[in-house]
């Protein structure tokens, strides 16, 4: 479907024109200024009216708050292409995004509204992301997509199951994981999409030779070893069957990774950050995994390298690409961009080295914390136009 056939007939704000929008720009604000706020929470300077523990609000926000923003933006831009339906727009989308805000305000001031008041607020916002996506996926014949809202089901359950273990047992342990797990299994299969279909792309034009290894059975085995450890540490955190499932599927997700041809895309940043971002995934299992066999080595560096590292990394290069693209701008990463690249890359990083040394953890967490809001504010700010302004090549009709 054409983009004159999506586009047509709409004389709203632009910003409500395409989902990447809106929720791109609210995401990458919020992921910032909600990273600036727990810095001094964490020094015990600052507290919010909320019933969450500091921890506690600081995860579920990172998850089930920026996180989950990002992946509306990218699934209600994405979906139009998968149907050639129409995207969801205007007052629709506006409503949405409310939604989401709404959510926001409510976690914060939980203590104010009440715990199930605030928690019904969060929680409808990902339901109702998931009825709507799935109408348009399943009205536009596009079924084999639906495995993608079948992952974002297990990513709104962890938001469920984090908010019963919260107010019920004051620590929402499997709701954390269940919510970093389902993020992970949708990097792996958006990433093995979108990583090796740009670096081709890119590959064939402008630097011929070797090619990304097509999707196969090994990629398919990969994928599902990697669904199988992460639901086992889901539930078993710390058993040996775990870890020796995630080391496994840390070995796989790196040859899988080193298959995509990342070492021939250095001149492309656009490019090569997809797979910088991709790298984390392995690196997160091999740690976590080599956590659950060995006692006393922080599980918190395999985390970070997933949150920090993978999320990070994976949703400043996707909101990048898609908005420079979806707007009509040249898929060039600019000086700007790559000093954002920079910037989330290293306070990934940081965040790793002060799980796996504790004792510059006081020092290095606020510079990783601060490199992750200047990534995340530095992409709204270098965008803003970008996100709220026309396309550069109006369609008409």
């Amino acid at each position: 479907m054409a983009p004159v056939q999506r586009l047509r007939n709409y004389t709203g704000p632009a910003i409500l024109s395409y989902g990447f929008r809106p929720f791109f720009l609210c995401g990458s604000l919020f992921a910032g200024i909600a990273i600036l706020a727990w810095l001094p929470m964490f020094e015990g300077r600052l507290a919010l009216p909320t019933t969450l523990a500091p921890r506690d609000w600081h995860i579920h926000e990172m998850l089930y708050g920026y996180l989950a923003a990002v992946m509306t933006g990218f699934l209600l831009t994405a979906i139009p292409n998968w149907t050639g339906r129409l995207p969801i727009r205007g007052r629709p989308l506006l409503a949405l995004v409310l939604l989401w805000l709404a959510g926001r305000v409510a976690i914060a001031a939980s203590a104010w509204l009440g715990t199930f008041l605030a928690a019904a607020i969060d929680v409808s916002f990902l339901l109702l992301v998931i009825a709507a996506a799935a109408r348009e996926i399943i009205t536009g014949a596009s079924r084999h997509n639906l495995k993608i809202l079948a992952v974002l089901a297990v990513f709104a359950a962890g938001n469920i199951s984090f908010h019963v273990e919260a107010h019920g047992v004051g620590e929402a342990a499997y709701g954390t994981r269940l919510g970093i797990a389902a993020a992970i299994v949708l990097v792996s299969l958006v990433g093995g999409r979108v990583v090796p279909s740009f670096t081709r792309n890119w590959l064939v034009r402008v630097n011929p030779g070797r090619l990304p290894a097509s999707f196969g059975k090994f990629d398919a085995l990969c994928l599902a070893l990697t669904a199988a450890a992460l639901l086992l540490w889901t539930g078993m955190p710390d058993a040996a069957s775990t870890g020796a499932a995630l080391v496994a599927a840390g070995l796989m997700q790196a040859i899988r990774l080193a298959r995509w041809a990342g070492d021939r895309t250095l001149r492309d940043r656009l490019v090569l950050i997809l797979h910088v971002a991709y790298a984390f995934v392995p690196l997160g299992l091999l740690l976590v995994g080599v956590a659950a066999l060995l006692p006393g080595f922080p599980p918190g560096a395999g985390i970070h390298a997933w949150t920090a590292g993978a999320i990070g990394t994976m949703t400043i290069a996707i909101m990048s690409r898609a908005s420079l693209g979806h707007t009509g701008r040249a898929l060039v990463a600019s000086p700007v961009t790559q000093v954002i690249y920079g910037m989330i890359v290293g306070g990934g990083l940081l965040r790793i080295c002060a799980s796996l040394v504790p004792e510059l953890a006081a020092m290095l967490i606020p510079v990783a914390g601060l490199a992750w809001a200047g990534a995340f504010l530095g992409f709204a700010l270098h965008y803003w136009a970008i996100l709220t302004g026309p396309r550069l090549n109006p369609v008409t009709r």
